[in-house]
C-alpha cells in the first residue's frame, strides 16, 4: 500500500466548504446522494478539464518535488492515480476506461480510498464514472460542466449503493453502505471534493497555457 504523503506546498489557500451548496439526499432505494452545486471556476474552460483528465500521470515539478499532475489536483489528499486500460477512441479518460485512484479525504488514513473507476463518457459537457466492488457497481459520479464567460459552472453528484430494489441491491443500500460508507465518510467525500474542484481555479489555466506552449 502506497503511504499517505506529506502535502505539496502550493501558493494558494484551497477553498471552503462554504463557497459550494451541497446537499445529501437518501434515494427511494435506500441509496445516498451527495450532490455539490461549486463556486465558478474563474478562468477555466471545460476543454481544460477534458485534457487535463487525459494527462494527470504526466510529471510535474512542485517546490523542489517531481509529482504527478495528479498531485495538484488536491495537494494533500492525493496519493496516486494509474491508468490502467484506454478508453474506446485510445484516449486515457474516456469511454470505456478504467482508472485506479488512490486518496484520502482530509489525508485521513479512515477516508483512504482505493478504487478501480470505470469511465461512461467524458467531454466539455462532463464526465461520469462508476466504481466496483467484487464485480459489482456499487457507486457512480455525474459531473456537468456549463462554460460562462467568467468561467465554469462545475456540478456533481455521488451516488453510493447499487440501484433497484432486489436482494443484493437491499444488501448493499441497507446493510454494507452505512458500515463502509457511512454518512461522515461522504460528507467528508464532499470537503475534499469541494476543494479539488475549487483547485482547478489556481493551477489549470497556467498547466494548459505552458503544456500548449511547449508542444
Amino acid at each position: 500500500m502506497v503511504r499517505i504523503p506529506e502535502p505539496l506546498d502550493v501558493p494558494w489557500t484551497m477553498k471552503s466548504v462554504d463557497t459550494a451548496e451541497s446537499a445529501v439526499s437518501r434515494l427511494p432505494d435506500g441509496r445516498t446522494r451527495y450532490a455539490i452545486k461549486h463556486d465558478l471556476l474563474r478562468g477555466v474552460e471545460p476543454r481544460m478539464i477534458v485534457w487535463y483528465l487525459n494527462h494527470m500521470t504526466e510529471l510535474i515539478e512542485v517546490a523542489g518535488k517531481t509529482v504527478q499532475r495528479y498531485r495538484m489536483w488536491h495537494p494533500r489528499d492525493h496519493i496516486l492515480l494509474t491508468y490502467l486500460k484506454p478508453a474506446a477512441d485510445g484516449q486515457n479518460f474516456g469511454a470505456g476506461a478504467r482508472l485506479r485512484i488512490q486518496e484520502a479525504f482530509n489525508a485521513d488514513p479512515r477516508y483512504r480510498m482505493d478504487i478501480k473507476a470505470c469511465v461512461e463518457f467524458l467531454d466539455e459537457s462532463g464526465f461520469a464514472h462508476y466504481d466496483k466492488a467484487a464485480g459489482v457497481a456499487v457507486a457512480r459520479v455525474d459531473y456537468s460542466f456549463q462554460e460562462t464567460e467568467e468561467g465554469t459552472l462545475y456540478e456533481n453528484a455521488l451516488t453510493v449503493g447499487r440501484p433497484g430494489h432486489g436482494p443484493l441491491s437491499r444488501l448493499i443500500n441497507h446493510v454494507i453502505q452505512p458500515r463502509v460508507f457511512p454518512e461522515a465518510h461522504g460528507r467528508a467525500w464532499i470537503q475534499h471534493n469541494v476543494e479539488e474542484v475549487g483547485n482547478f481555479e489556481f493551477f489549470l489555466p497556467e498547466m494548459y497555457s505552458f503544456a500548449h506552449r511547449t508542444h
